[in-house]
């Protein structure tokens, strides 16, 4: 199977994981970043591709609370993720000039208000959906790769951290990581 990718994104993190961890054999080509899809859509057609990875829930309701998760990533989460990302990463690396503050300040905004709810329904669970790894995971913890590098503010949410430290453990994760600097 060929995927078309661009490795420092979270979004290709996420599907490189995923593909990683049902070690499916897969062709990565560089993508031209004006084209693309849906990152999400592209976990599940990987999922249904071993279903019996379980990563795609069999029950209704889970399957509806992994939907609700990658809207939730898609609508409030990463977008918080990429302001922090683009300010203090992707200028960087690009050198498009100084962080700004304003919209640091925006961003870690917005990323305190979605990881108080990510955090709060971490608390006492392993994964985001029912007791196994789901597509969700992958799909919510991508932008927490570039976390470190990004300087998101994590550090008070101890449940975000353990649960995304279980994550960064797969050796499917940690294969799909590309350096970043710090």
């Amino acid at each position: 199977m060929r995927l078309h990718v661009f490795p420092p994104s979270p979004r290709a993190t996420k599907v490189i994981a995923l593909a990683n961890h049902l070690g499916l054999d897969c062709d990565l080509r560089l993508v031209d970043l004006f084209k693309g899809w849906e990152s999400n859509a592209i976990l599940h057609y990987l999922a249904s591709k071993k279903p019996q990875s379980g990563l795609w829930p069999s029950d209704a309701r889970d399957q509806a609370d992994v939907l609700r998760w990658h809207s939730w990533e898609a609508a409030h989460w990463f977008p918080a993720c990429a302001i922090l990302a683009f300010e203090r990463l992707i200028k960087k690396l690009s050198g498009q000039g100084e962080p700004d503050p304003a919209e640091v300040a925006r961003g870690e905004k917005q990323f305190h208000q979605c990881a108080a709810v990510l955090n709060a329904h971490l608390r006492g669970r392993k994964w985001l959906v029912g007791n196994d790894l789901t597509i969700a995971d992958f799909a919510v913890g991508a932008p927490l790769a570039v976390a470190e590098a990004a300087r998101f503010p994590v550090a008070e949410y101890a449940e975000i951290r353990r649960w995304y430290g279980a994550l960064a453990s797969l050796p499917a994760w940690k294969k799909a990581l590309v350096p970043l600097p710090s």
